[in-house]
């Protein structure tokens, strides 16, 4: 019996699942048992939630996944710092989170005193692990896969194909360009400002008119091979400090767009016309 602990912490909507030689036991989100929206932290009583669903102790657990692996794109960090000089409130604040899960083995061993955990954590890079949600979930045997996201392991995007159990991921898209930043960003302009809140945009979506259509164009722009960048000047996150809360509670993130959004669109949540 070959059990694995797969892992999202720190991050909105933290959770975990349990996979038995290969077929997925358990899962659930962190949220259900706290009972705060897209909660963050360690998810400890998913984890225990899905070990007793499971009928194991922690110390059957062979593996533990976590979606993220720190030592992928450090090169990709280094030249985006020394090529912008972001602010040092900033970095300081992306290393303090980063620290937190280096100690996957510590927070087990606090959540489960009774229960030693004798097995491997494995980092998995942020994209390959959504790729693989998609892909090996799915019923074909050969497919293209895409991860659009926010960040992950200092990259917003990745595609590639996947075939038979394995990926091959073909290329990312890195910080500070983001698809997710950019939907985020607008959605609190238009005055959502909680975490999640972007499916209320995409539900309201359809009653609107394209008449921004130009302004996005300004915004985002798409590159002849068909991937795109953020225009920089609308965005704050890849010079300032934006606060983020990413643990023991509802995630909270920080104004996302400049002040030269409110000059291209209007007035924060006021003159935008639908």
């Amino acid at each position: 019996m070959n059990y694995i602990l797969g892992i999202n912490a720190f991050h909105g909507d933290s959770s975990a699942c349990i996979l038995n030689d290969g077929v997925l036991i358990s899962a659930a989100e962190e949220e259900r048992f706290r009972r705060i929206k897209h909660w963050a932290g360690f998810p400890s009583e998913s984890i225990k939630w899905c070990l007793t669903e499971a009928g194991i102790s922690l110390d059957k657990v062979q593996h533990v996944a976590i979606n993220q692996n720190l030592k992928v794109n450090i090169f990709k960090k280094i030249i985006f710092v020394l090529s912008n000089s972001p602010s040092f409130k900033m970095l300081q604040e992306r290393f303090q989170n980063k620290r937190k899960r280096l100690g996957i083995k510590d927070y087990l061993l606090k959540e489960f005193p009774d229960s030693e955990f004798k097995g491997s954590v494995h980092s998995i890079e942020h994209h390959s692990a959504h790729l693989s949600s998609a892909f090996h979930a799915s019923p074909f045997h050969e497919a293209v896969a895409v991860s659009i996201d926010g960040f992950g392991d200092f990259a917003s995007s990745a595609w590639g194909v996947g075939k038979g159990i394995k990926i091959n991921v073909k290329n990312h898209i890195y910080f500070p360009h983001s698809l997710g930043i950019f939907y985020q960003a607008l959605t609190q302009f238009l005055g959502f400002h909680n975490y999640g809140d972007e499916y209320k945009v995409m539900g309201l979506a359809p009653y609107g008119k394209p008449i921004y259509i130009e302004q996005m164009r300004k915004i985002v722009k798409i590159k002849s091979n068909g991937t795109f960048e953020l225009n920089l000047d609308y965005f704050r996150h890849h010079r300032e400090k934006i606060s983020y809360n990413w643990e023991e509670g509802s995630p909270n993130v920080g104004t996302l767009f400049s002040s030269k959004l409110e000059q291209l669109l209007g007035v924060h949540g006021q003159k935008i016309r639908f």
